[in-house]
């Protein structure tokens, strides 16, 4: 990679692509529903979203980690001081069901840290993007924007971007309530103890259940104070969102120890995090 900005331009363009393959998919009758080994969904949407994302940012050198790459040696993978880490369609149970909360996620890893990540909303139109040396930042309308990684300067397609961007985290309504962000399809029994832990301290409190990494992004834009996964994620599920959200000015820590999560650990799979503002 070159510099830091053809590598975000890449993963902007790829992700946005890729969320445009998914939409024609989504758009289709029908899905074509798999079921992978651990009887998690599969669709066609996966497939092309990551087919696409491997193109366009497969040509830096760096590895790429994807849950198609999870067999991938630890001994390996310990040697690669950065990585791709990707999710070409996170929320693949809100895709089936079709109301939208889905997302494409692309993040950059250097040495366990996410530095880097883009995060794009087919349905919505809405691209998230950040780099922890220049900040974190949203698009609406992201293809009226538009991007194009194959002509001019990576440095200034980049700053285009940012000209039309809001950066995170955005003004707040000060007087709404403190809010907790949760998962729309994985409830656990811990995390509705948590929410009356924090009505108990905060008083007046509002739940929002959402998909994908929109939970994080929400952090992110400042629109809640928290977001507790007490559940099971793997990498390539919020690392992109991290990255966004640490840009922000958030953090992303471990539920036991207050640790920042970690990434390219031998078991791909996430503990227990809380994602919240630094003064939530």
């Amino acid at each position: 990679m070159q510099n830091r900005s053809d590598g975000l331009v890449a993963a902007i363009a790829s992700a946005m692509s890729a969320g445009g393959a998914i939409l024609d998919v989504y758009e289709s009758p029908d899905i074509e529903v798999e079921k992978k080994a651990d009887d998690s969904p599969l669709t066609r949407a996966d497939r092309r979203a990551h087919d696409i994302i491997m193109a366009g940012i497969g040509s830096f050198g760096i590895p790429i980690l994807s849950e198609e790459g999870r067999e991938i040696p630890f001994a390996e993978r310990s040697r690669w001081p950065r990585m791709w880490i990707v999710d070409p369609l996170d929320g693949t149970k809100e895709f089936i069901k079709r109301n939208g909360e889905f997302t494409v996620n692309i993040a950059l890893a250097e040495a366990g840290i996410p530095t880097m990540g883009v995060i794009y909303v087919p349905v919505a139109d809405t691209l998230y993007f950040a780099d922890l040396e220049m900040g974190a930042f949203r698009i609406d309308d992201g293809l009226t924007v538009g991007i194009d990684r194959k002509t001019g300067d990576g440095k200034n397609r980049l700053a285009s971007l940012v000209a039309n961007a809001s950066r995170l985290p955005l003004e707040q309504d000060r007087d709404r309530p403190f809010t907790i962000m949760g998962s729309r399809s994985h409830a656990t029994p811990e995390l509705e103890a948590y929410v009356d832990a924090m009505r108990r301290s905060h008083g007046r409190v509002a739940f929002i259940s959402s998909g994908s990494s929109l939970k994080i992004c929400r952090v992110a834009e400042g629109r809640a104070d928290v977001y507790p996964r007490l559940g099971p994620t793997m990498e390539w599920d919020t690392a992109a969102g991290q990255a966004i959200a640490v840009a922000a000015g958030a953090r992303v820590i471990r539920h036991d120890d207050g640790r920042p999560l970690a990434y390219n650990k031998e078991n791909l799979l996430n503990p227990w995090f809380i994602v919240q503002r630094k003064n939530p």
